[in-house]
């Protein structure tokens, strides 16, 4: 007998998902594979003598720490820059919108010279601070909110949008101070997307290189960062070490999107049962 198959809605389907499956395998599952299949020939006893050398836990523990304290930054500065952005008509509005995407247009290696320069002990900025902050971990962090804070702006930015302000209006008459107004308005509707840019800013700062390396100092066990661990094996052909790292750092990095993910598939699935 034979099957009569009805129609797709979209003409062209099978061709278009047969393209993004392999666009999908050749840019994202074939480096992965190869990378982790190098970093197999070392064997596990090798790869685990490699990830846990003092010199990579103390820059795997400094790129995690400064991108999670960058997140947190950025969460709070980014959501207010949306949040004025929005509700706010103010002259220049239009080029403020815009130059939140400079982080994206500026070369990296321009954005740490330009922080460096901005921040060193003799710097514009810099000299006016009692401690040092290029060359130290807190280089990292400032370079590290510059490049991702775009993240979150636009991320939040069409969600206050399409959220009218007649909420905020009608929660305040009711008697609802500023803080509940923001947290039970307007926080349980930014939230995924806040999870989302979240997410995707802290993917950006773990494997930052350009801006980061000017103003790190890159002095081991103190403000050297992973990204500049992996780039020194590579200059001395140790390509399965640099792998290793690499998927280490991978692996991290991916039980910690996936966490963000989990929680915003709940508060998702959570919306979807009250309405």
């Amino acid at each position: 007998m034979r099957l009569l198959k009805s129609p797709s809605v979209l003409p062209g389907f099978s061709v278009s998902l047969g393209i993004t499956v392999l666009c999908l395998s050749l840019l994202v599952v074939l480096p992965f594979a190869m990378m982790a299949a190098v970093s197999a020939q070392t064997g596990w006893h090798g790869w685990w003598q490699t990830v846990s050398e003092p010199r990579v836990l103390a820059a795997v523990w400094l790129t995690l720490k400064m991108s999670f304290l960058a997140m947190l930054a950025n969460i709070v500065f980014g959501t207010l820059t949306a949040w004025v952005l929005v509700r706010y008509d103010f002259p220049g509005r239009k080029l403020a919108d815009a130059l939140v995407d400079l982080p994206f247009a500026l070369p990296t290696a321009v954005t740490g010279i330009a922080l460096a320069t901005l921040y060193a002990p003799n710097g514009w900025l810099g000299r006016f601070f009692p401690f040092k902050i290029a060359f130290t971990p807190i280089g990292i962090w400032i370079a590290l909110v510059f490049v991702s804070l775009p993240f979150i702006v636009r991320a939040v930015q069409p969600v206050l949008e399409e959220l009218s302000g007649e909420y905020e209006e009608a929660a305040a008459t009711l008697g609802a101070n500023r803080l509940t107004v923001f947290r039970r308005v307007l926080l349980p509707e930014m939230m995924p997307a806040l999870l989302t840019g979240a997410g995707m800013m802290f993917a950006r700062a773990t494997g930052e290189y350009g801006s980061v390396i000017f103003i790190a100092g890159n002095i081991p066990m103190q403000s050297e960062i992973l990204p500049l661990i992996i780039t020194g094996r590579l200059e001395q052909y140790d390509v399965q070490g640099a792998s290793a790292v690499a998927l280490f750092m991978l692996l991290i990095s991916f039980a910690i999107l996936m966490a963000l993910n989990a929680a915003q598939w709940a508060l998702g699935r959570r919306a979807g049962a009250k309405a």
